[in-house]
């Protein structure tokens, strides 16, 4: 069951591998009979971390790879997803932010892999809240959000060279508990209303693209705003 180094009290103490009754395997080291310092500890399901280790916990910084072939590499403490870090989902969406007992919760970046869209903003409790930005390929909204949807007023800022403003109305649905797998949450988007289109209130050349050569106009505009709402 264990081959490795023990300390005089007859305790594993020191580098060593550990097959455990459930099936799970550690190799790395130890102090006074608790995994403690750098290890591998592979599940028997396949998921596997490789990383530091502080009484038996995941505490430090770390590597858990998932059964599903999702990926967490950044900081943990007492067994949780806690500080910084950077999640790969199975999907190809990327999270790299702040994380609270194992939830995305503090200031992230969401990349979509399917759309290229990108989400920089707060978040709490593992849902998008706060102040954010939703980056897409040729238009970004800037506003506020709540358990995933944009609320109240906002606009949407266009490479042509023009804003919309307005106001997300939100709908009357209720949301679901979430489950323990980080996953986005896809809910039913509330309405935009449209208010007024102006010209750029102010330009942060950061992250800017070369402008689209795609035709755009209010209406499209309009449009683009509503698909945009759909996709989340």
């Amino acid at each position: 069951e264990y081959d490795g180094e023990r300390n005089s009290a007859g305790e594993r103490h020191g580098r060593g591998k550990a097959q455990l009754p459930n099936g799970d395997t550690y190799d790395g080291e130890y102090e006074y009979g608790l995994r403690n310092g750098q290890g591998t500890y592979r599940f028997k399901n396949g998921a596997y971390y490789i990383g530091e280790y502080l009484q038996n916990k995941k505490h430090g910084h770390g590597i858990f790879f998932y059964p599903d072939g999702s990926k967490y590499e950044g900081s943990w403490v007492n067994d949780q997803r806690h500080g910084y870090g950077e999640y790969t989902y199975a999907n190809g969406d990327t999270y790299a932010g702040e994380w609270f007992n194992h939830n995305r919760h503090g200031q992230g970046t969401y990349v979509y892999k399917e759309t290229g869209s990108k989400y920089v903003g707060g978040w709490v409790n593992g849902n998008q809240e706060g102040e954010a930005e939703l980056i897409h390929l040729n238009h970004r909204f800037r506003g506020k959000f709540l358990n995933g949807n944009p609320v109240g007023r906002g606009k949407y800022v266009f490479d042509i060279g023009c804003e919309q403003h307005g106001e997300y109305i939100q709908s009357e649905e209720n949301k679901g508990e979430e489950e323990e797998e980080e996953e986005p949450s896809s809910l039913a988007a509330p309405k935009w209303k449209a208010t007024e289109i102006t010209k750029l209130t102010l330009w942060t050349p950061s992250e800017k693209n070369a402008p689209s050569h795609s035709e755009a106009s209010p209406a499209a505009a309009e449009a683009a705003a509503a698909d945009e709402a759909a996709e989340e």
